[in-house]
Formats: structure tokens, sequence, C-alpha cells
């Protein structure tokens, strides 16, 4: 395979610490590399000087002269006074750029819920990365550098990216480099992981699944003393064997020497252990919603974003809810815990029950900003039992990433991700039997997620967690539910990809409301770029008809795209055999194909415009 572009003993230090010290490592055609390590190890900065926008401190990188690098940085880097249309497709006029399939499927894919006209600094981040992740797409690159693209992604926008990324190149042409914490991501489109740690890196075979199993077998030959991160590999790689067989297709070592490390690892959770404490704990009646239904906060009259939805809480269970942004998630998580009221129905809670709930933004730990990490842990408690083992304060800490040096930082100087995990922790000991958990992978790294779910596995109490993680969801809980944007809650006995199934059969029958839609990350044929409809808007039926017509265009167009190719070589053979009739003829033929491609890419539009509102 062709080499693309890399990097010859690259060392960069910051102050007193090295980050990378002496690293070389290139990328070549058919490459889909997926970078994983612990926060702070030195991923972003790598990607930054492969991607040459920062130079390292010694050693160098090359690339091939005719190779173009396309980088996502996880900053903001789109003008703010341009519009959504400018700062995606710049100056073309819009019948440029949607005759181009690939384009119109980039749109679908990533911002068709957003207004084309909108000036981006009116956007909300998620939406600025969409903008910003669909501008880099669209273009030619030979290379794709991104760093955490998965973020302000939700389950179906996750697994629209996989497909786009897989179906880019050829397997032998191209090249990508990702850094994200979406470990179901890692595996499903990434054949390489590197993994950054102590200023070095370890190349593996394989996506996430491969690279925990081969970590595991080259610690096992290198004979290292098994040291708690290790323990939680081999626990996560039990789980893997055990719980999705699926995913370890790609290894390219001997799997037999990974099952003989694993043979003595118990199952990652004892669930009937687990069900009994719980029930000890909860009694028969934990938390019900019955009947219950929720008016829009100042929506008009009628509008619902509940409608007679009825749950039933067991003792012990593990409940993964999904759903599009706006279907009302986070607000479920709060009627649950009895923040917020119901429009009608009934919230019944056990006479026992003490809840716990994890929000995404963690503002509940600004009250001891002033206390240092173990502080805030020791004054709860000094000891504490997890999973039937006894811990104290400081291991339960150290357990979730703290090293002995960072238990003493104050609280003001963490970062995003360890703010949540000494929430999660503040929360744990507390001792709830229930407790919810809305997104709580945001900025964790793999292996302080495998810790969190380590501790989770020993929890023994009703869970319910909210995630675009699929891949936590999977580990964590027993069962999902699924939140489609039409007031319902439904359950999901095929997981999570039964509910991609649900969303995608929503989306082209058209019934999808509202609030469901405001939030997809789903391909859609609509875009932005259609001008305002009328006051009233196009009816459900009005919609439901442009989308067939999207759709029997997008396959006409796709048709003639081959026609048009066929005909350019028939008349590249005739112009060099000098058969002049038969290239005229040819010609013809082209120009009748050119007028109809015209006008369906006319129809298209018109169709967009309907659904572009």
């Amino acid at each position: 395979m062709a080499h693309l572009l890399g990097g010859e003993n690259l060392t960069v230090s910051f102050a007193t610490r090295t980050i990378l010290d002496g690293v070389t490592l290139g990328l070549e055609d058919g490459d889909r590399i997926g970078m994983v390590g612990r926060n702070g190890d030195g991923k972003s900065t790598l990607m930054r000087l492969l991607a040459l926008r920062s130079t390292p401190d010694s050693g160098r990188v090359t690339k091939r002269g005719d190779v173009n690098v396309g980088y996502l940085d996880q900053s903001d880097v789109l003008d703010g006074d341009l519009t959504v249309g400018a700062a995606i497709v710049g100056d073309q006029a819009d019948h440029e750029w949607a005759a181009n399939p690939k384009i119109r499927e980039i749109m679908g894919g990533l911002v068709a819920d957003v207004d084309w006209h909108a000036n981006v600094h009116a956007l909300s981040g998620g939406q600025k990365r969409r903008v910003a992740l669909a501008k880099l797409l669209i273009e030619d690159h030979d290379v794709i550098m991104l760093d955490e693209p998965t973020n302000h992604l939700d389950v179906e926008g996750v697994a629209w990216l996989s497909r786009h990324l897989n179906t880019r190149w050829r397997a032998n042409q191209g090249a990508f480099l990702v850094v994200t914490h979406d470990r179901w991501f890692l595996d499903e489109v990434c054949n390489r992981t590197w993994e950054v740690h102590d200023a070095m890196v370890d190349p593996f075979d394989g996506g996430y699944a491969a690279y925990v199993l081969a970590r595991a077998e080259r610690d096992r030959s290198a004979s290292v003393v098994e040291s708690k991160r290790q323990q939680l590999v081999k626990k996560e790689l039990a789980w893997l064997r055990r719980g999705a067989p699926a995913r370890t297709s790609k290894p390219k070592f001997r799997i037999e020497a990974a099952n003989e490390l694993i043979a003595d690892v118990p199952d990652p959770r004892d669930s009937v252990a687990l069900s009994k404490m719980a029930t000890a704990r909860l009694g028969k009646d934990v938390l019900d919603l019955e009947g219950v239904s929720l008016d829009f906060v100042g929506g008009d009259a009628g509008q619902k974003l509940f409608d007679n939805v009825t749950l039933r809480l067991a003792p012990g269970q593990r409940l993964g809810l999904v759903g599009v942004n706006g279907a009302g998630k986070s607000t479920l998580l709060r009627l649950l815990n009895g923040e917020i009221a119901p429009s009608s129905g009934k919230v019944k809670r056990g006479k026992t029950v003490v809840t716990a709930v994890l929000s995404q933004d963690v503002k509940e730990i600004d009250d001891v900003s002033d206390l240092r990490v173990i502080e805030v842990i020791e004054r709860e408690k000094r000891s504490f039992s997890v999973g039937g083992k006894e811990f104290t304060a400081g291991q339960l800490v150290e357990q979730l990433g703290f090293t002995k040096e960072k238990q003493w930082t104050p609280v003001s100087d963490l970062s995003g991700g360890e703010r949540r995990r000494l929430q999660l922790l503040r929360l744990l000991v507390g001792e709830p039997n229930v407790l919810m958990l809305d997104e709580p992978t945001n900025d964790l790294d793999t292996d302080t997620l495998a810790a969190v779910e380590d501790v989770l596995d020993g929890w023994p109490g009703t869970l319910v967690v909210v995630s675009h993680d699929r891949y936590l969801l999977e580990r964590v809980t027993d069962s999902q539910m699924a939140l489609l944007g039409d007031g319902k809650l439904r359950g999901l006995p095929g997981g999570v990809d039964q509910y991609l199934e649900l969303r995608e059969a929503a989306l082209a029958s058209g019934a999808v409301s509202g609030g469901a839609s405001s939030g997809s990350s789903r391909p859609t044929a609509a875009t932005g770029s259609a001008s305002t409809a009328a006051a009233s808007g196009p009816s459900e039926a009005e919609k439901r008809e442009a989308r067939k017509d999207l759709n029997r265009i997008d396959r006409q167009l796709g048709k003639i795209a081959q026609q048009e190719e066929k005909l350019h070589v028939q008349m590249a053979a005739k112009s060099q055999s000098g058969d002049f009739d038969a290239l005229g003829e040819l010609n013809t033929k082209l120009q009748e194909l050119l007028e109809e491609k015209e006008v369906l890419e006319l129809e298209w539009l018109e169709a967009a415009e309907v659904l572009g509102e």
C-alpha cells in the first residue's frame, strides 16, 4: 500500500512532562485507525502534529506531495458571521452542490435539521460541530483526521457517520485517523488501533475489541504483574468474549491464548445475587409511571412530550434509554426523580426508594469546589462496600482513576471528565438504591469508562442510563427502551439495532414529530437549503410525498451517473478510432441524458424545499 504521511522521532514536552518521546509511525492507503488512551496522554497532540497544525520539539512529519489532509479539531473553527450554507458549501449555488449525490447524502446525514440561513454564531454547540463535520466531509481529502467526531451526535448520527466512513473510499484507498471514546464506533470503522500511553504509541490490528484482546495477550506474554488497570482489561475482555461474540471477528492473533487468560474470570455481573440484594434494599415497589402525560414546555395546547406513558421499574433492573435529541430522555429522569410533576397520570414511588441522578452538566459539584477530591468523598464516609468488597475512600477514588497525587487536587481545578467521575463517586457513596445517569460517558476516555463500568457492575440497585454510547448501554444495562419522539415509550427486545430500524421506518413514512426531527442526525433527504415555507407549512402528507420523490430522484440520478460515465468511455474509444459518426450519435445521447439530469435536479430541489422548513 502507498505511504501517505508519517512522523519520525516525534518528541513533545510541556513544562517538565514529556507527552511524546521519539514516536515514529505512519498512515498508508487503506488505513482506518482509531487512537485510544487516557485523557492527557497526547492523542490530540499527536493528531495535530500529523495534520501539520503544530510542530514537534524534535523530529519531523512528512507527507507525499499530492496528499490532501482534512482535519476536524475539537475547538470551534467556523466563522460565526457566515450562514450555515456559506460555512459548508461556500459560494456554490444550490443547483451546483445539489447535483452531487455525495454532498446531498452528507447534508441529510448531519445538518438536515439546521436552518440553512442562520448565522453560525446563533447555533448550539452540537449544531456547530455537525456543520463543521459536514464542511469537512464534502471536501475531497486523501486523509481525514477527526478529533472526537461523535461528540454531540446521537445514536443515529454515530451510525450514519460509521456508514459514511466505511463507504467513502474503496478498501485500499484513502485513510483516516480518529480519536473517540465511542468504543462501538471504533469497532465499526477501524482496522487498526493506536494506544497512546507513557509518551509512546503501541499499534494493534483491528478495532476496539481486537485491541482489548491483544492488550491482554501482550500483558500475559510479557509476564507483567497485573495492576488494577490490567484487571479491568481482563474483565472487559471476558464480557467481549461472552456477551458480544460478534465483536471478536477481526483479531489477527491467537484467540486461544486470550481464552486461557480469561478462563477464571467471572461474568461481569452476578445478576441473581445483585437482584436479591436490590430486592432486600428496595422491597417490591420501586418507581412506576402510570398513564403519564406531559405537555411540551411553552408548546401549544395539546402538544405532548409524553402521551399516556407507563413504565414500571423493578428492583435491580438495569434499563438503558435511547432516543432522538428533544424526545424527553432527560425529562423522563426528572419525572422519575420527582423534580417535575406530570400533566396527568401518576408517579408512584416505593417507600424505601432513595434516588440519585448524574446530570449532564454536573453543576451539583460546584458546592464543593473549595475542597480537594479526597476530602469530598471522606466527608461522606471513610469506608464503603461495593460489590461485596470493602474499600477505603482513597481506594474507591483511585479505582476511578484519581491517583494518589490527583486525590489532593482542588475540585475547582478538575477537568470536565474528572468532575463527572467525582460526582458519580459522590452519588454512589451516598448509597442510593436507584441510580440514574444522564450521558455519563461525556469527557471520559476508554480506560476510565471501563473503570466506571466495573464500579457499576457491583452496584446492587436499580439503574437507569440515558446515553448515545451504545457500547456502554450494552455493557451495563440488561434491557433498553426508546423514546421515538411520538410521545410513546417503546421496549427494544432487539436492542439498539431495533431502535435504528424503527427510526429509519419512521423517517421513511414521515411519522416523525417536531420534537423528534429537531434533534435527529439521521440521514434524510431534506436539507436546509430550501427557502422558508408558507406560514402554515407543508402538511404531513406533502412531506411524505416529498420524501418519496427524493428517494426516487436519488435512484434515478444514480442510474444517470452510471450511464453518463459509460457514454464518456464509449466516446473516448470512438474518438481514438476516428469513428466520428458514432461519436456524434453518442454525443446526442449524452446531451439528452444531461437534459434529463437537469430536470431531475430541479425536481429534487423542489422536493427538498417542502422538507427544508
